[in-house]
């Protein structure tokens, strides 16, 4: 039997990093980490809406916002994967995973050839799922170099 619960595919759409489903999103999202880790948030260098490509909110068939995602440039051809996040009752259910390929579509039409990311230690559902979806662990990057609760990966896109 497959962990994975059955759920309509959300819609998944651009939408203003200052909604307030994608700043509710986002701050669920650091109350959990911060519970997890028991520690305040340890970011830095957090993405805002001058410095993110694109902000995606997936929805269910009722409206209801379920996830989110964003693209911040590293350089010229990288981008980093920021804010994935989706609600606890709707993991296992392909929201992630939407919101993830979406990325990447978005990270291709805008000439990125690699995508990196950071996740924690003590995430080994998102560890699982990164390494499932074809992202391979590196070494660290930026403000994540010799961070002890910094697990990074990346992955080449494919491109036309």
């Amino acid at each position: 039997m497959s962990e994975e619960r059955s759920a309509a595919m959300p819609t998944i759409s651009e939408e203003p990093w200052d909604g307030a489903d994608g700043v509710r999103l986002r701050a669920a999202m650091e109350a959990e980490l911060a519970a997890r880790y028991d520690i305040p948030d340890q970011e830095t260098d957090k993405p805002t809406a001058r410095d993110t490509d694109v902000f995606l909110v997936a929805r269910d068939a009722e409206g209801n916002a379920t996830g989110c995602g964003a693209l911040r440039r590293l350089s010229e051809d990288t981008a980093e994967i920021k804010r994935m996040y989706v609600v606890p009752e709707l993991r296992g259910t392909g929201v992630a995973t939407g919101i993830l390929r979406t990325l990447e579509d978005h990270a291709s039409r805008l000439g990125y050839k690699a995508l990196h990311l950071s996740t924690g230690v003590l995430q080994p559902d998102a560890i699982r799922f990164y390494e499932r979806e074809g992202y391979a662990r590196t070494e660290g990057y930026g403000p994540y170099v010799g961070h002890p609760l910094a697990m990074c990966f990346a992955r080449q896109l494919v491109c036309d």
